[in-house]
Parts: C-alpha cells; structure tokens; sequence
C-alpha cells in the first residue's frame, strides 16, 4: 500500500519479547531518520505496537496478526488492551488490518503532503469505481440466471378450506379399571 501511494519506507523484523534492544534502538531513533509514522505488526502476546509506541512520539498503528493457537485474538487483546499516554493505533486481524494500516500511514503523511493526498483521493474514487463495477456484473449476472418472470393472468380467488384438527383421542374407564391407568391391551 505505501508504494502506492508514494511513500518511502523500510522494513526490519524485531520482537519486543526475543529482541527488545533492538525495537527500544529501533523506536527512539525513527524520528531521527526522518520517519513520520510507524506500523508494527505482531502475533502471539504482540507487545511490539505497546512498547514502539513508548519509545517515540511518533503514531504507531498495530496490526494484529494470527499467527497463534487462538487465531489471533490474544494479538488482538494485546495491540488494542493500551494503558493511557501509550496510544496505538489498532487495525483488524489480518490481511484486512495490514491493508488498512498503509492506507491509515499514508492519511497521517497525507496531512502535510499534497502529493500523497491526492493519491488518496484517486484510492478513494478507484475503489468506489471497482465496487460500482462488481455491482453491474452481479446485475449482469442476475438477469442471465434467472429468466424475468411474466405475470400470469389473475385466477379468481377461491377461499381455502380450513383443516380441521385432529380429534385428541379420550380413553374410556372400563368398568371395574383402577383410576389412572390409561389404555390397556
């Protein structure tokens, strides 16, 4: 997403768990090196979003990936659980969340970029266009599947004749039966 729109970035692999002086190195020198907002996609506990978004002051947007026993929803509880002054930005699970995170990078950038802000608007309008598309093609294959109905002529109206319900079936006490014994053979 963020070659579409423009953008120059990079990409490093770290664990807030395995190496955490290398995201603590990573977070409090991206400013430096001219960074303006940082995605950070985790699984698992997911704690990288948290702690890049301590180090710097820079937005962070945390992705939550599945990549766990429980599908995801532990790196979900972990990205968006964030205690107050620690915000992150937190996507949707997945490849969703990840397509999301780029076109949310490139708002915050589009915000004091024209460039990438027009680009925005052209993503915008194409993908109003592609669902606009698909929605002709169902349309177009609607009416290919199903032949239109012809309305048939009005039939008079013939009342239908109510069921009557089944008669509930009562045992008669032989003479001579104890009480409350039911149908006997």
């Amino acid at each position: 997403m963020l070659q579409e729109f423009g953008i120059e970035y990079e990409m490093t692999i770290a664990s807030a768990h395995r190496t955490p002086k290398k995201v603590l190195e990573y977070s409090q020198s991206a400013e430096k090196r001219g960074l303006k907002v940082i995605i950070a996609g985790a699984g698992w506990a997911a704690h990288l979003a948290g702690v890049v978004a301590s180090q710097t002051t820079l937005p962070v947007i945390g992705v939550p990936i599945d990549s766990s026993p429980l599908k995801g929803i532990d790196a979900i509880l972990a990205t968006v659980q964030m205690p107050g002054g620690v915000p992150v930005a937190t996507m949707s699970l997945g490849k969703s969340g990840a397509k999301n995170a780029g076109v949310f990078a490139a708002q915050i950038i589009a915000t004091c970029d024209v460039k990438v802000a027009n680009r925005l608007k052209v993503f915008k309008v194409e993908m109003e266009r592609e669902v606009e598309e698909k929605a002709k093609r169902l349309i177009v294959m609607t009416a290919v599947a199903a032949p239109p109905r012809v309305a048939e002529p009005a039939a008079e109206a013939v009342p239908a004749k109510a069921k009557k319900k089944p008669r509930r079936r009562r045992w008669k006490k032989k003479p001579g039966a104890a009480p409350d014994q039911g149908p006997t053979s």
